[in-house]
C-alpha cells in the first residue's frame, strides 16, 4: 500500500499532488520543471512508496484531446518505464486550472499570488486527485 500522486502534465512545467497513506485527503505537492519529473518522483517513491500514478487527461469542450496529449502520451511511456510496478491511471483534467484560480481569488489571494503559474499547477494537480477520490468512493 502506498501513496496516489496526481499529475498535471505541462510542457514546461508540471504540478504534483498526493494522498495521505489512507486515500481519503489530497494535498498540493509540488509544482517542478518537467524534465525533472522522473528524478523527483523515483527520490519521492524511495521515502513514500507511490501506489498509482493519477495523470490529468486535458479534453476540448467537445471532449477530444488536447493539443497536449501527444506529449503525455510520450510522458506516460517514460513513467511506466521507470515505474514498471507502479500503475498509471488517465483522470479528465478539464476545468481544473479555472478551478484553481477561483479558488484562490475566493480564498482572498492577492493578484499576483493569482498570476502565480506553480501554485495554480498545484492547486490543479489537488483538484485532479481530490475528485478522482471522491469518484471512487462513490463507486465503492
Amino acid at each position: 500500500m502506498g501513496v496516489l500522486i496526481s499529475i498535471d502534465y505541462g510542457s514546461k512545467k508540471t504540478g504534483l499532488a498526493t494522498t495521505d497513506i489512507k486515500k481519503l485527503i489530497a494535498s498540493a505537492l509540488a509544482t517542478i520543471q518537467t524534465k525533472d519529473i522522473i528524478s523527483y518522483l523515483k527520490k519521492f517513491n524511495e521515502r513514500n512508496p507511490i501506489e498509482k500514478f493519477i495523470v490529468g487527461e486535458p479534453k476540448q469542450k467537445d471532449g477530444s484531446p488536447s493539443i497536449i496529449e501527444t506529449e503525455i502520451s510520450s510522458f506516460i511511456n517514460s513513467l511506466s518505464l521507470n515505474f514498471p510496478l507502479i500503475s498509471i491511471e488517465r483522470y479528465d483534467e478539464r476545468y481544473t486550472s479555472k478551478i484553481a484560480l477561483d479558488i484562490l481569488i475566493k480564498s482572498g489571494a492577492k493578484k499576483k499570488k493569482r498570476k502565480n503559474k506553480n501554485l495554480i499547477d498545484k492547486i490543479s494537480a489537488t483538484i485532479i486527485l481530490q475528485s478522482y477520490l471522491e469518484s471512487k468512493n462513490i463507486k465503492s
